[in-house]
């Protein structure tokens, strides 16, 4: 069986007992709309045509169903108020403002490096196209 402990690489930890479920929480957060919603949640609660307007490029459909995602996950909480119409909102659980604080980091690298990225990406297309044996 492959070490557990923390000396242990990243791949023996995602190999060991408990990396299935760490593949699995990383999956959470690691799709194309779910840290957006973190993020944009990060500043409070938000109704969802709020959420919708600040996320470029989201259909109603896939907020929809991230927002159930995480709300499942405990990442965030969805207030119901009754009035007319009804009012909903969403904001970031405890365990939500954890995952913010721990993305945080990969954002600011993101973009920090996206210049750097968008050249590699150039110039590994253009070596690609010139490769006639691939």
């Amino acid at each position: 069986m492959p070490p557990t402990d923390s000396t242990a690489t990243p791949e023996a930890r995602l190999a060991g007992p408990h990396g299935c479920r760490a593949r699995e929480v990383i999956d959470l957060v690691a799709n194309k709309w779910a840290l957006g919603i973190v993020d944009t949640l990060g500043s409070g609660p938000k109704r969802f045509s709020e959420l919708r307007r600040s996320i470029a490029g989201i259909s109603q459909k896939m907020l929809t169903a991230n927002l159930r995602r995480l709300e499942r996950d405990g990442i965030l909480t969805r207030t119901v108020y009754a009035v007319m119409p009804p009012n909903v909102t969403y904001e970031l659980t405890p365990i939500g403002n954890t995952l913010l604080d721990a993305t945080v980091p990969l954002v600011q690298w993101s973009l920090r490096n996206i210049a750097e990225i968008d050249t590699a990406r150039i110039e590994f297309d253009s070596r690609r196209s010139g490769d006639s044996t691939s």
